[in-house]
């Protein structure tokens, strides 16, 4: 057995609150962004949340090698949440992007937000659909 396996309880930890840091600090400056606020885009709330995507992302890379031995895509949840991560960023960065007017960014943040609250589903159920199993 892996060694740093001893760690995986403070790295989960360390994972679902920058997780939720990092979603908290989106929708905030998103929405104070497409209001028309300047602060968004001082450098401090943006390095602040590049830190915590840092923080995020190393996290995860950390769970995910302590995890790949036990075969961690073989039912299909981290792979669509993996995809879905992507997809999150990209809708994230057209959402707060300043050449677009408030009107053309207001979808994208509302897809982002979504796309977020869809991920955290997938990882809190274990399942590829996520909050639809309640739907069942």
């Amino acid at each position: 057995m892996n060694p740093m396996m001893e760690l995986y309880p403070q790295i989960k930890w360390v994972h679902v609150h920058a997780v939720l840091c990092s979603g908290a600090i989106f929708a905030v400056r998103g929405g104070a962004a497409l209001l028309g606020a300047k602060w968004p885009y001082h450098w401090l709330p943006r390095y602040g949340s590049y830190t915590i995507d840092t923080i995020l992302l190393t996290s995860a890379t950390m769970l995910f090698s302590l995890l790949l031995p036990l075969g961690v895509f073989a039912n299909g949840w981290l792979t669509v949440k993996l995809v879905l991560v992507v997809l999150y960023v990209l809708l994230g960065i057209f959402a707060m992007r300043q050449k677009r007017t408030p009107r053309q960014r207001w979808p994208f943040y509302v897809a982002a937000l979504a796309t977020y609250f869809f991920i955290y589903g997938i990882a809190r159920m274990h399942q590829p659909l996520g909050w639809l199993l309640l739907l069942r």
